[in-house]
């Protein structure tokens, strides 16, 4: 007994270690600029994996057309990925009724 607890108090201590190192730094700034439903975290949640969903779609449509053309290029094809899933962000935060606001 006295070891589950000596154990469930340490992984609560190390969970919250680790909380600290969650980088949040390049996440936007949400500036509600409508009437938003959601929270900024909860909107920005749902925008994310919406984002990758994109972005992942992006990169299987990549793939098929290289099969058709037989031209791969791995820096076009990371480009066209990641500028489709920022569109995808962009849009779906547009719609929660945020504006993203970055640092750099």
């Amino acid at each position: 007994m006295k070891t589950g607890i000596v154990s469930t108090v340490g992984l609560v201590a190390m969970i919250a270690a680790l909380t600290g190192c969650v980088d949040r730094a390049n996440a936007p700034v949400l500036v509600p600029v409508a009437s938003p439903v959601n929270p900024p975290d909860i909107a920005h949640s749902l925008c994310v994996s919406d984002a990758n969903a994109m972005y992942d779609e992006a990169d299987r449509q990549y793939d098929l057309r290289a099969q058709m053309t037989g031209h791969r290029d791995a820096v076009e094809k990371e480009t066209n990925a990641s500028g489709a899933a920022r569109r995808q962000y962009l849009s779906c935060i547009a719609s929660q009724g945020y504006r993203p606001l970055y640092a750099n």
